[in-house]
């Protein structure tokens, strides 16, 4: 069993979908949602927004080539709002989202993307938008999420950022990965079990 991933900071190229109120079934519709897993739901991130019913590719970010290949996503006000579906964030994830800036988070997906390692961190809307125009006009560019600095940083500067702490601490620590933390504690978790007398001899 491996050590517990500590994230500290989330390096990549930016994608940007611009909107407020973006719902967790904009994000992946629920007609895709009918596996046990969450494989291959990046396939079908922003479906309805990206393509006509009969599959004709819209004009859309997700689509666009020069946008392939990023990690960190910016968005606008509650982002993420809607059904308390884990699929919206697991589909981004997917797809290969990293972490995400905006100007707010429904709680129920920002939990959901602290549970995977995928730090959603919030800004003024000034900022956001500055660091909109600045990836779309270039895209190649690098944008960095740093959680002990609490700033994102890219071509127009460092801008300053929140999350709760609470899950702040968890990224950088670790232990947002809740079941690896159980795992790499087992032997303390038999030893307690040993203790308490109405669980012997199960």
């Amino acid at each position: 069993m491996s050590e517990l991933e500590r994230i500290e900071r989330r390096t990549g190229t930016g994608i940007v979908v611009r909107g407020d109120d973006i719902d967790t079934d904009r994000i992946i519709p629920a007609r895709f949602m009918k596996a046990v897993t969450f494989e291959g739901l990046h396939e079908h991130v922003f479906t309805d927004a990206r393509f006509t019913a009969d599959g004709v590719p819209k004009d859309h970010p997700f689509n666009e080539r020069r946008f392939q290949g990023a990690s960190i996503l910016v968005v606008n006000r509650n982002f993420g709002c809607g059904s308390s579906r884990e699929h919206a964030p697991q589909a981004l994830h997917g797809w290969g989202i990293r972490a995400i800036v905006g100007e707010s988070f429904a709680e129920i997906f920002f939990g959901n993307c602290t549970a995977l390692g995928m730090p959603a961190v919030t800004a003024s809307r000034e900022d956001v938008m500055k660091l909109m125009d600045a990836i779309e006009l270039d895209p190649s560019g690098e944008v960095s999420v740093d959680l002990a600095a609490l700033t994102v940083t890219s071509r127009v500067g460092a801008m300053p950022v929140r999350i709760p702490e609470g899950s702040r601490q968890q990224l950088l620590e670790g232990s947002w990965d809740a079941s690896r933390t159980l795992l790499l504690a087992r032997d303390r978790i038999r030893e307690t079990v040993a203790r308490i007398p109405y669980l012997r001899g199960f």
